[in-house]
């Protein structure tokens, strides 16, 4: 299993780019400059925030000036505090350590820090002016204030209010820090221009450059995200700043056009988030050979070899990631050539991710996204260990077009594929046969509505082609599997046979009847519990084969009535169909699933049939 975090080991061959973002910051000589890092979510910002932050810390032991690092993740802030706030804070606390440490600038960065609390408590008492002049309550610790003044008032104020409202008082003159009894001068405007120039002067004080690098931007609801970008336009183009941006730059825009409510204009949009980042850098996408080399130091990372292996076969990949242009790849083969004694069971690992890699590049779904592969092969490991566990045989690159179908391709059709395997006799979905002969062919071919998607058409054209194989242990090991029969479950080797042909073949269950009858009642229990499991993966409830099975353990057991007519009772509104009332209207605990059905709100045509039902005087009301 991997973490699903970021790193500061490149597995992508990113390091080129972070080593020009730091060469731009190098040669940007003191000049301001703010650069944006897009890209999609998962596809490796945060780890190219890392890289960059390595890279220029790498250069800063070999050269001049120094550079102070700043790292903020406005996600974390969310919720629990101002983001523009909380960004001014961090750095101006980060500058206060550092001169500290130094023993430069001290002064300055803790006036710096001064100015920055001022502006948060000038924040709550300029807001609290604006709702007293507008006959509404302040908020935050004035409000406090103000309502332990209107008790007083009406003489309602106890000692323990009076004891409140004097550490109300208090908290406000400590978070102020001596700044309420500003200068006389002063306002919102001047203090700004002060801080800005403060800042300034601690930075040319200590002699280094800030680099303030923020991270899961694109994470944050549009308040946050704008309240962010609005702290560092605080600071944008002051001497001596670098700001790399994290972001997903379509998210942003989204958030500025939130913000500016009735703007229309794309443009302007565009505009306001151009205006903040003079250089924007987009994440290489991956291709095939990225997908593969992403792999299989995936599974370096994870195998028994040194830390010096592992390091040595990254750095050779990367390299050869570089030379793909020329025809270069990254394959099996030369991983091998990486290092001389492989383990046998890691040179397999290398062969999962030749076959896997176009499926994870080529798929629409996944399209090379690192996060998605990553949780991808998290997923397919989990399912391989289950099937060896159970010993159950299954390819690997099988369970992965199935894991893939899966997540993607829809409910509905996943249902179908496996209602085609579950009714097979040798556990093949025999209709993908011409369709898959057709589409890696590049022919025309028809699907049913549920699988006409373009995902679909796309998956049908991966290998390996499914239609002639046995997928129940691939299926039986998947999320939606066969009930698996297990020791605990206690069944006689007669109720073992039985569940069986239920779940093979449900629409005969009706001729199991007289079996059923004879088995002890905990099997019947059982073989209840692993029917209705099946019958949860039904998306209609007309009368789909299932119900036979379930009707038929009812006849065999009448205790069981009572488990069918609560699952059925939850079975959700769309998905009742008119043509099951009449299945289940004779017996006599359908009247409470009617009633349960009406009031979840039902269609009008199962309305119409129960009425009928009930017109006919088959149903007690």
């Amino acid at each position: 299993m991997w973490p699903d975090n970021e790193t500061d080991r490149d597995f992508l061959n990113f390091d080129g780019v972070a080593d020009t973002v730091a060469e731009i910051v190098f040669q940007a000589a003191g000049r301001p400059i703010s650069i944006g890092i897009a890209g999609a979510w998962g596809v490796g910002k945060s780890s190219m925030i890392r890289l960059i932050h390595n890279a220029i810390a790498k250069r800063d032991k070999k050269e001049q000036p120094d550079y102070v690092f700043v790292e903020f993740n406005a996600w974390l802030y969310q919720g629990y505090d101002d983001a523009r706030a909380a960004l001014l804070e961090v750095i101006a606390e980060t500058l206060e350590r550092e001169a500290e440490k130094r023993k430069t600038g001290v002064d300055k960065a803790r006036e710096f820090l001064k100015r920055v609390k001022w502006l948060r408590v000038a924040k709550l008492t300029v807001g609290s002016a604006i709702s007293l002049g507008m006959g509404l309550p302040p908020t935050g610790l004035l409000g406090e204030v103000f309502e332990l003044g209107k008790k007083a008032a009406g003489r309602t104020l106890d000692a323990t209010g009076l004891a409140a409202g004097e550490k109300a008082v208090t908290k406000i003159t400590e978070e102020a820090g001596g700044w309420l009894k500003a200068k006389e001068d002063s306002s919102p405007p001047k203090e700004i221009q002060a801080l800005r120039d403060t800042f300034e002067e601690t930075l040319s004080e200590m002699g280094v450059r800030l680099v303030v690098l923020i991270d899961d931007l694109d994470r944050c609801l549009p308040e946050t995200t704008i309240s962010t970008l609005e702290a560092i336009r605080l600071f944008l183009f002051l001497k001596n700043t670098a700001f790399v941006i994290a972001a997903d730059d379509a998210m942003v825009k989204h958030a500025v056009r939130r913000h500016f409510e009735g703007i229309e204009d794309d443009e302007l949009v565009t505009s306001y988030f151009d205006k903040l980042i003079q250089l924007p850098i987009r994440v290489p996408p991956l291709g095939t050979q990225e997908v593969r080399a992403y792999m299989m130091l995936l599974f370096v990372e994870n195998s028994a070899l040194s830390a010096t292996d592992k390091e040595a076969i990254r750095v050779g990949v990367c390299k050869q990631l570089g030379q793909t242009w020329r025809g270069q790849r990254v394959d099996r083969a030369y991983m091998q050539t990486l290092h001389q004694n492989l383990p046998a069971d890691l040179i397999a690992r290398f062969d999962v991710a030749d076959r896997l890699a176009p499926i994870m590049a080529s798929a629409s779904q996944i399209a090379g996204n690192p996060r998605l592969v990553k949780r991808f092969l998290n997923a397919l490991s989990v399912r391989m260990a289950i099937a060896r566990t159970h010993g159950v045989g299954t390819d690997e690159a099988v369970l992965a077009k199935l894991l893939l179908f899966e997540r993607c391709g829809g409910a509905k059709a996943y249902g179908g594929l496996m209602k085609a395997v579950n009714g097979d006799v040798e556990g093949k979905a025999r209709f993908l046969v011409g369709i898959e002969d057709s589409a890696s062919k590049g022919e025309e071919f028809k699907l049913d509505a549920d699988w006409d998607t373009p995902f679909a058409r796309e998956w049908m054209t991966l290998p390996p082609s499914l239609g002639d194989l046995d997928l129940r242990g691939a299926l039986y090991v998947s999320r939606e599997h066969a009930p698996l029969i297990t020791p605990e479950d206690r069944l006689t080797s007669e109720g073992a046979g039985l569940l069986a042909a239920l779940l093979t073949n449900p629409t005969t269950a009706d001729q199991f009847r007289p079996q059923l009858a004879k088995l002890p009642r905990t099997d019947i229990t059982t073989i209840m519990d692993r029917v209705l499991d099946r019958a949860r993966r039904e998306q209609e409830w007309g009368v789909p084969p299932i119900l036979e099975a379930c009707l038929t353990l009812v006849g065999a057991d009448s205790s069981q009535a009572t488990r069918l007519e609560a699952f059925l009772r939850e079975r959700p509104a769309s998905q009742v169909k008119p043509n099951i009332v009449p299945r289940i209207g004779d017996y006599p605990w359908a009247a409470g699933v009617f009633n349960a059905w009406e009031q979840a709100g039902v269609t009008t045509a199962v309305k119409r049939a129960i009425k009928q039902k009930r017109d006919n005087g088959n149903l007690k009301v």
